[in-house]
């Protein structure tokens, strides 16, 4: 004789996974605005600066600090900038740089913008740039939500700040 055979239990069916139907904000607005998909990597460096230093002035979100106008960027400087906009510059800069590579700290960013030191007529040498500078234009970013600490180290761009910068790589790139 056989055994009985266990009474068939009907189990559920696994629910299909769906996606959102709604599209990302960044899509929605690349699509509104027909941009192309570019990032900041897939334009001039020098382009990109310039372009998000002025969206920076013109949004008019970013407080200048009290010594923008007699500060040097480095010590191996002899005079301040000319440009009465460098502090705008140096921020787009600094932006771009963590961008790219997230977890930048002050200390990296002052071997960035360091250069040669002129030490008459002693050999010159490498010095570090101005990390009040780097340390003013990281916490404008915080402020503006661009950038935040990294649990890592450093600092990272946010998502509103990726957004931000390659809203202004397309507009850039749509011009050329």
């Amino acid at each position: 004789a056989t055994a009985p055979s266990p009474p068939s239990v009907a189990l559920p069916l696994p629910r299909p996974r769906t996606r959102p139907t709604s599209p990302s904000p960044l899509a929605t607005m690349a699509t509104e605005y027909k941009l192309p998909t570019v990032t900041v990597r897939d334009v001039a460096p020098a382009d990109f600066i310039t372009s998000y230093a002025a969206h920076l002035k013109r949004a008019g979100n970013l407080e200048l600090p009290k010594w923008v106008d007699y500060a040097k960027t480095a010590n191996f400087k002899e005079l301040a900038p000319y440009d009465p906009d460098w502090y705008y510059v140096r921020v787009a800069s600094v932006a771009r740089k963590v961008y790219l590579r997230a977890g930048n700290g002050v200390g990296q960013l002052r071997t960035a913008y360091g250069g040669r030191k002129n030490n008459g007529f002693k050999p010159s040498h490498f010095a570090k740039g101005s990390g009040s500078v780097i340390r003013a234009a990281m916490a404008s970013l915080e402020k503006l939500g661009v950038v935040e600490h990294n649990p890592a180290g450093g600092r990272r761009v946010t998502q509103k700040g990726r957004a931000e910068m390659d809203t202004q790589a397309a507009l850039l790139a749509q011009k050329e």
